[in-house]
């Protein structure tokens, strides 16, 4: 269980103007500017959930993560994690989570990839027989098998990224915490990721906070969505119920043969091209079984297709209707 309440964290930050005079005088008067990164931040997630914390650069993610991993002391606030509060118990906390952030490396750049793990292994004090039953599942599922023999620095940002969530999960964690999880990963990379992170919490129950901007990765992993913006919660609901109060309009991809099809009201083109037609629908005026009734009399279909937001266009909305 992971409980957050009025967790505030100021960042005080030290600003000049550009030119040896100015650094100079720096040396003696700084202007100091505080930022608010996090101002009362409260939500609770249950064991076995899988979320999406969302929000602009600059709105709190990772210094909320950082806070629930104990990296960082909030200014005030509580903050529990299964039963702990974590930057008081940093030991015994670290055992039961696992961290992937992106933009950071766990493992040694000039070292093969299996001497890091071990160290890992060491340092978490993990059975023998667990780390090896877990290694090799690893290796399987994310497609090691060469990059263990090989340094860190000689590997692709990708290559790195499936090695650095497998450290994450060696010591079999009961919380997974991922920010930017598949960044610089291919499609195939992060199909495989995304399976097997899907995999863990359904077999083990592993707690996943997911934090990106890919909001594909959300889409594939999360039901549940956090967003915040300027250091504060602005919604906390499910994704499929945030998609259909950022938009009631479905969009129809039309291909036919003939000649093109007129829209009449309730639909909006979105964008023409020779025997292909993309049209936003808005149902409450034209349900779409009547504007597929209407193509289909006028013209002869080839394909089509209906959808509806999509997990980037619902998250853009939200960053308009609250000014973030």
């Amino acid at each position: 269980m992971i409980s957050l309440t009025n967790i505030n964290k100021t960042f005080r930050v030290a600003k000049r103007q550009a030119g040896f005079k100015n650094a100079v005088k720096a040396l003696f008067s700084r202007e100091i500017e505080s930022i608010r990164a996090l101002n009362d931040v409260n939500f609770s997630i249950n064991d076995g959930e899988m979320v999406g914390y969302i929000g602009p650069n600059g709105a709190g993610k990772s210094t909320t993560i950082k806070i629930m991993c104990g990296i960082l002391t909030p200014d005030n606030g509580d903050c529990k994690i299964n039963g702990r509060t974590p930057w008081k118990e940093r030991i015994a906390h670290s055992r039961e989570i696992g961290v992937v952030f992106g933009q950071r490396s766990q493992l040694w750049w000039d070292v093969p990839v299996i001497d890091s793990f071990e160290l890992i292994r060491d340092i978490y004090k993990t059975d023998g027989k667990i780390f090896k039953h877990n290694l090799d599942e690893l290796t399987s599922l994310l497609d090691l098998g060469e990059l263990l023999k090989t340094p860190v620095r000689s590997l692709s940002l990708g290559q790195r990224m499936r090695c650095e969530i497998a450290a994450s999960l060696l010591h079999d964690p009961k919380i997974l915490f991922l920010d930017e999880p598949t960044i610089g990963l291919d499609a195939v990379s992060k199909i495989a990721v995304r399976q097997f992170i899907k995999k863990l919490n359904k077999e083990k129950g592993t707690t996943v906070i997911l934090t990106t901007h890919d909001m594909q990765d959300i889409e594939a992993l999360t039901d549940r969505i956090i967003l915040i913006g300027k250091g504060r919660i602005l919604l906390d609901g499910n994704l499929d119920e945030l998609k259909k109060r950022s938009s009631g309009h479905k969009k129809l991809i039309i291909e036919y043969s003939g000649n093109v099809p007129q829209i009449i009201n309730g639909m909006t083109l979105a964008e023409i091209k020779e025997g292909r037609l993309v049209i936003t629908l808005d149902p409450s005026v034209l349900p779409v079984s009547e504007a597929i009734k209407y193509f289909a009399s006028i013209t002869e279909i080839l394909d089509l297709s209906v959808s509806g937001v999509t997990a980037e266009e619902m998250a853009a909305s939200l960053y308009r209707e609250f000014h973030i």
